[in-house]
């Protein structure tokens, strides 16, 4: 299988290096608009350097992955399914939800399957509390808790162009939620705010943010984040249920102390950082495509799926701005 990766930055370096580790990939083609960070990733997984995404695509590449700067995203998706090519994005599938209906629109119907990057759908334990919401162990949810507090904040230009910490980094909890629970959020209440770096408040955004949201069936989740969390990366969910409650993250590198007398958990070196939290899942992330890519199985995070998180992530930053409970179906006709 020949695989095209279109931005070689962070997340498109760590993509080309687990792609290049899968036997079932045969080789890459890479590119970005900084074409000495393709040349460098081309020499050091062996893959084929181009010049520009028309070049990956002309290259006869199997499947395309999508991991360049958000504003291209609509782009370089739409490129790909004209062409015929599987296309695997990371997340958003654009900055503006208008943009990404628009993505929405014009691939739906259509044979070529769109992939969204949303790893913790592939973590063992999110998968696992799947299985036990699904078959029923925990009884009718009443409860869910949902946690991601990073270590340090992203750099002052990036918190300028993201969106926001409802857009960037909460509705990952937006979409485990949704897809744990099988439910749909219908009203949000979010609250927000700022002790840290005056670069984040200066942006508008927040450093710190709390949400409620109500789901469909009357279970209520909260969700808390913030950029600062002096311990490591953390990222948990609780799932409380009439019968019994199950927690994901509580693992030795959880990166929180207690101060229980007698306890030593955890007690491992706590997680530093998404790369190596969710490494197995990003690794089963991309396996997944390949096998989107050879027609062995639908798209596991659709751009549908996407476009849910992003109106509930629309929905708290609308939230906080005004002070007041918002539904879904309000954002959805804005």
């Amino acid at each position: 299988m020949r695989i095209g990766i279109l931005g070689l930055g962070r997340i498109g370096t760590f993509h080309a290096e687990t792609l290049s580790g899968l036997d079932v990939v045969e080789s890459l083609v890479v590119a970005d608009p900084f074409a000495d960070a393709a040349k460098a990733a081309a020499e050091r997984f062996g893959a084929e350097f181009a010049d520009s995404p028309e070049a990956v695509l002309a290259a006869g590449v199997d499947g395309l992955v999508v991991a360049a700067a958000t504003d291209a995203h609509p782009a370089l998706i739409l490129a790909g399914v004209a062409a015929g090519v599987p296309v695997f994005c990371e997340k958003p599938v654009a900055r503006t939800m208008r943009e990404g209906v628009a993505v929405l629109k014009a691939v739906e119907g259509g044979e070529v399957p769109v992939q969204i990057g949303y790893n913790r759908r592939f973590d063992a334990g999110f998968a696992a509390a799947r299985a036990a919401v699904r078959a029923g162990e925990l009884g009718r949810l009443h409860t869910v808790r949902a946690t991601t507090l990073d270590p340090a904040p992203p750099p002052p230009a990036y918190i300028a162009s993201s969106g926001g910490i409802f857009r960037d980094c909460s509705v990952h909890d937006f979409d485990i939620i949704r897809w744990v629970t099988g439910r749909e959020v219908t009203e949000v209440y979010a609250a927000g705010g700022n002790r840290g770096a005056e670069y984040i408040k200066d942006a508008g955004d927040s450093d710190t943010t709390g949400a409620v949201l109500t789901l469909d069936d009357g279970t209520i989740a909260v969700v808390s984040n913030s950029r600062y969390n002096a311990r490591g990366y953390d990222v948990r969910l609780e799932l409380h249920g009439f019968q019994d409650s199950v927690a994901v993250g509580l693992d030795e590198q959880l990166p929180l102390r207690s101060l229980e007398p007698s306890v030593t958990f955890p007690a491992g070196t706590a997680h530093a950082f998404f790369m190596d939290r969710f490494a197995d899942a990003y690794r089963a992330e991309l396996t997944a495509f390949t096998e989107v890519v050879a027609g062995a199985r639908p798209s596991p995070c659709t751009l549908a799926d996407a476009l849910e998180a992003g109106w509930i992530a629309e929905a708290c930053t609308l939230s906080l701005r005004e002070h007041r409970p918002v539904t879904l179906a309000e954002v959805r006709t804005a």
